[in-house]
């Protein structure tokens, strides 16, 4: 039977199972929530992990995996992290600077010049440093970055240059990171629910929006639009982010396989992501859409400046170490 109770901030979920006369054996549930469709590489690779997790504890724990916003949209699970409702989540590395700024960092347009800066600065001494400063501050603990992939522009008008985005209304996440870019060029940066992307671009609401590859082929932009420009503005990443109070509620070893595990998975997803983004290029010019290449340095020099602004939650030694990271 399930035995599901719950005390102060703790949701403590188990399943019961005789294992012999007057022996009872305790499996923990733990939860893990995220918003993302279940054919995508982040959920794939969480059910990889939870299988992964209950095989190395020898079936001491399970972890359960809520996909595509089931369990409540973005803001909701940062919450059930201190509510107790949820164990693990993926978090955007701007939402996670909420609780500390400084690891909105890798959010932030063309602060990387390539996949394999990122990959320097995913392995680096500096991301680890952030990792602990979020812990520090939050309780909780950063167990890996998920790479997201380039984010590009899709639109109905062909993108050459910055002036070509001037006045363009276009779709962004409601954090000031996501804005910088397109106010740098001149465009109309327009908050909106991912859910309603679709629509909005469908019915000329919105000009344009901005996402990695493979998000744009799973959410289908590319029906609704006729051109992808490889701007590559952001890097973006995911943080799989778990709950301080399991580091009180497991046993040290299996904390310490938990968190190898899900540092296992967010490699796995990311080596997907990337492979998918590769290919993703001929694909889409397969399907009739017009994938433009521009000469980045302009869009890159447009937003220099604000790199290092006054709204930024970072400071200049954090920025002059990840640039140079090799």
């Amino acid at each position: 039977m399930t035995n599901i109770f719950s005390i102060p901030g703790v949701l403590v979920a188990g399943t019961l199972a005789l294992t012999g006369p007057g022996n009872v054996l305790a499996q923990t549930e733990l939860r893990w929530a995220h918003v993302y469709e279940s054919q995508s590489p982040y959920h794939e690779w969480a059910e990889w992990a939870a299988k992964t997790f209950e095989d190395r504890t020898d079936g001491r724990y399970t972890i359960e995996v809520y996909p595509a916003s089931s369990l409540g949209k973005q803001v909701d699970l940062a919450e059930g992290l201190e509510l107790g409702t949820v164990d693990i989540i993926y978090d955007g590395q701007f939402f996670a600077s909420r609780r500390y700024g400084p690891i909105a960092i890798g959010s932030a347009p063309f602060m990387f010049q390539d996949f394999a800066h990122w990959e320097a600065y995913r392995d680096s001494d500096l991301f680890l440093d952030l990792a602990a400063g979020y812990a520090s501050a939050t309780g909780d603990h950063i167990a890996g970055l998920v790479y997201y992939g380039q984010r590009h522009v899709t639109s109905n008008k062909r993108i050459q240059t910055p002036a070509d985005m001037e006045g363009m209304k276009i779709r962004v996440p409601n954090a000031s990171l996501y804005k910088m870019f397109p106010e740098a060029v001149g465009a109309n940066p327009t908050p909106m629910a991912f859910a309603e992307v679709y629509l909005a671009l469908q019915q000329g609401v919105v000009d344009a929006q901005e996402n990695p590859l493979p998000t744009i082929q799973l959410k289908k932009f590319y029906e609704v639009q006729d051109f992808i420009t490889l701007t590559g503005h952001i890097t973006d990443a995911l943080l799989t982010i778990v709950a301080g109070r399991l580091e009180d509620r497991l046993p040290e070893q299996d904390h310490e396989i938990l968190m190898s595990v899900l540092k296992e998975a967010a490699e796995g997803a990311s080596g997907d992501i990337r492979t998918a983004e590769l290919e993703l290029v001929s694909w889409f010019r397969e399907q009739g859409t017009a994938v433009n290449e521009v000469d980045r340095a302009p869009f890159r020099a447009a937003v220099a400046d604000d790199l290092n602004g006054p709204q930024v939650g970072w400071d200049r030694e954090t920025f002059d170490r990840l640039q140079a990271l090799k």
